[in-house]
């Protein structure tokens, strides 16, 4: 099939290069969620600050990061992705610098909160415009560009651990900081939204769509039932993955494991490290997998396959953890199963609303990682709650149940039939 980005006068390398550019932005973005772990001890022992009181920086990071995405999404629809992520490289940079230079906590939650608007922003950025290019690949696009985030941190660990031992944690966060800024800076003048008439373009090429003939509006998906759906099955996926995956070291301490050494296809590694290590990687590569799989099944048949396999792995996570290669590789099955939540809900957000608000529409939806970051303490209470950490595995596995079933009995027959109305009886809205 002819690629329908090359029927139409584009911006320079076509759509996958704006691919490219998309998840290289998200790996510059991804050592402020996913590497802040290693500055934490530094911090505290120049400062003195108890840990509690330092990672609320980690919480605002996360909570701003979110919950900003769809006004950050709505500026990109109306002005543009490569204004948007052009401000954000300053943020980005300045986060950290700010952090470096930090002599009080409200200056290291300053911080945090500058970081959370610059990662947002760059988050919703490429992944909206990755829904935007390929229409026909949305699942695959989408999965590869929140790979870059999911994964982007694991190739700068052991420089920055070095570099924290040889300069110290300042220079480190200011010299990393501002070259990720600048590298965001200089890729975001390469960053396009295509053309009105691209979607014409595709259409020509490949026949027919999945995607909705109608363009929603943010303040039109927002009154759908299907969007509702979406956003508890996103909170209960995402909710019930990290009361799993968030305590793994408390639960590896608490099964006896953590420093067991463990051997898996000739590499030995403490049982813990070894599952950090496994995790992180399948976490990233699940993204486009399921991406894929659903560009060719379906969304909702991928969700089932999906949810089912995650609540499976967490209770054999519960039933086998104890023994160290058990625990290993179920903790990647786990998160195997559960990061592909990053591309799945974005896709059939696009899907089910159209091209036209696809930055923004999915923005709102990706709030829902918020609300199940406010969740997350739940798994402290239930386990000292009586029934330690099965109470919490089981809860997390009947969360993923309770998703899994819903795509196949309650959001596929809503969308089948929304579309139904989109395509026959309701005008599109005006552009």
């Amino acid at each position: 099939m002819t690629d329908p980005a090359n029927t139409e006068k584009g911006p320079i390398g076509g759509r996958w290069w704006q691919l490219i550019v998309g998840i290289i932005c998200m790996s510059m973005i991804a050592n402020l969620q996913y590497g802040w772990t290693l500055f934490v001890n530094p911090i505290a022992d120049k400062h003195h600050w108890t840990k509690p009181a330092i990672q609320v920086a980690f919480t605002l990071f996360v909570l701003i990061e979110t919950w900003l995405v769809p006004v950050e999404g709505w500026l990109v629809d109306k002005y543009g992705p490569k204004i948007v992520v052009l401000g954000a490289s300053f943020l980005v940079a300045a986060s950290w610098v700010i952090d470096a230079n930090a002599d009080t906590l409200s200056m290291l939650y300053l911080g945090a909160a500058v970081g959370g608007i610059g990662a947002g922003a760059i988050y919703g950025t490429c992944v909206g415009n990755a829904l935007k290019w390929f229409p026909d690949r949305r699942g695959l696009a989408a999965g590869l560009t929140a790979m870059g985030f999911g994964a982007g941190s694991a190739f700068t660990v052991k420089p920055i651990i070095e570099m924290i031992k040889s300069s110290g944690y300042e220079s480190t966060l200011i010299n990393y900081g501002i070259g990720q800024g600048v590298v965001v800076f200089v890729l975001a003048w390469f960053l396009r939204a295509p053309a009105a008439e691209f979607m014409a373009s595709y259409k020509s090429a490949a026949g027919a769509t999945s995607t909705s003939r109608r363009e929603y509006a943010p303040g039109e998906m927002l009154k759908t039932p299907v969007f509702w759906v979406m956003y508890l099955m996103f909170t209960l996926m995402a909710t019930g993955g990290l009361l799993a995956t968030a305590q793994l070291a408390p639960i590896a301490k608490d099964f006896g494991i953590t420093d067991i050494p463990t051997s898996i296809l000739g590499l030995t590694l403490p049982a813990l490290t070894f599952a950090l290590s496994l995790d992180r990687v399948l976490n990233g590569v699940a993204r486009p997998f399921f991406g894929w799989i659903s560009d060719n099944i379906g969304r909702e048949n991928t969700m089932f396959i999906a949810f089912l396999l995650e609540g499976a792995g967490i209770l054999a996570l519960n039933e086998f953890g104890r023994n160290p290669v058990a625990f290993v590789l179920l903790s990647a099955l786990v998160f195997f199963a559960w990061g592909e939540i990053y591309s799945l809900f974005p896709v059939t957000c696009a899907d089910t609303y159209g091209r036209k608000f696809a930055t923004a529409n999915a923005g709102f939806l990706y709030t829902a990682k918020g609300t199940a970051a406010l969740l997350v303490p739940l798994s402290s209470i239930i386990a000292a709650s009586g029934g330690g950490w099965h109470a919490v595995f089981l809860t997390a596995g009947s969360m993923n149940f309770v998703a899994a079933a819903m795509a196949l009995a309650v959001l596929k027959p809503m969308r089948k039939r929304m579309r139904g109305v989109d395509d026959t009886g309701a005008a599109p809205v005006a552009a």
